[in-house]
């Protein structure tokens, strides 16, 4: 496995010797993950890699079978967010069109306590200040009045980052945020994500199965992947490095262990009975 390397950043998100298990399979085995302020890191697999349980896992959302996980130097377990981390699903975007709410009011809710309903902080005169902020932020300060129904995907995405953004989070976190948006809108909200990195200094952890988008924007990539082993499992992080040194579509079947179908296979005769084997069977470190 590659290892990226890190910005120097202050550590915002460490797992340390983390293993999480879903319905009596580890899905994730001694995981190792540091990631710095101002990274911008992609997370890929295949489905059931466990992406994300590791996600979850990082927001506090699943209990780890051994192993932690510290958010912003605090153990996420036990933190209240209030804000810090800015959530982005992938459903987030999908609004049923009978929802009548403009795109202010839709942002504003990202600095309402999803416990009290009020502001985290400040008045409001700061909440509008906030709102105002995230709304330039996204670039739909024009459309500020609009309702979201009316938005094309692409501006529905930028919407719900602004919600996310409203809350002044270090840490964003989105969940396919390319899916549903139209080809002509995808590379401005790539855009719009490296200027969270480089100019608002957030830190970006994004899933996502969009490979070449990936590789024009992310900074780093982490791929997961689940391996079968007899009647065992475990998953755990089989690259971890430079978008740019990211393997092709050759090398990530390699290293998912898959072999071209067309390729010829050296038959070894084993007496008393054949065994057909495939020639570097053994796997790869």
């Amino acid at each position: 496995m590659k290892h990226a390397h890190h910005h120097d950043g202050e550590v915002v998100i460490q797992a340390s010797d983390l293993s999480v298990s879903r319905g009596g399979t580890i899905v994730l085995d001694n995981i190792n993950l540091t990631i710095r302020q101002g990274d911008f890191v992609a997370l890929v697999g295949p489905n059931g890699s466990g992406k994300t349980t590791l996600v979850m896992a990082i927001l506090g959302l699943l209990q780890p079978t051994k192993g932690t996980v510290e958010i912003l130097g605090r153990d996420s377990k036990k933190m209240k967010f209030d804000g810090k981390i800015g959530w982005v699903s992938q459903a987030a975007a999908n609004l049923p069109k009978n929802i009548r709410i403009t795109v202010r009011e839709l942002v504003t809710l990202g600095v309402l306590s999803t416990n009290s309903l009020i502001p985290f902080r400040g008045n409001k005169k700061d909440t509008q200040r906030r709102v105002d902020e995230a709304l330039q932020i996204v670039g739909l300060q024009d459309v500020a009045d609009v309702d979201i129904y009316r938005l094309s995907g692409g501006q529905r995405q930028r919407a719900v980052i602004g919600r996310a953004l409203a809350s002044n989070p270090e840490i964003l976190v989105f969940d396919e945020p390319l899916v549903g948006v139209d080809r002509a809108s995808r590379n401005s909200l790539l855009k719009l994500l490296d200027e969270l990195c480089h100019k608002e200094n957030k830190t970006l952890l994004m899933v996502s199965h969009d490979l070449p988008a990936i590789r024009q924007s992310a900074h780093r990539v982490i791929y997961l992947d689940l391996v079968h082993d007899n009647d065992c499992c475990s998953g755990g992080i089989h690259y971890d490095g430079p978008t740019d040194q990211f393997p092709d579509l050759v090398g990530l079947a390699a290293l998912r262990g898959i072999r071209n179908v067309h390729e010829e296979v050296t038959p070894v005769v084993i007496n008393p009975s054949p065994v057909v084997v495939y020639e570097g069977s053994k796997e790869e470190e």
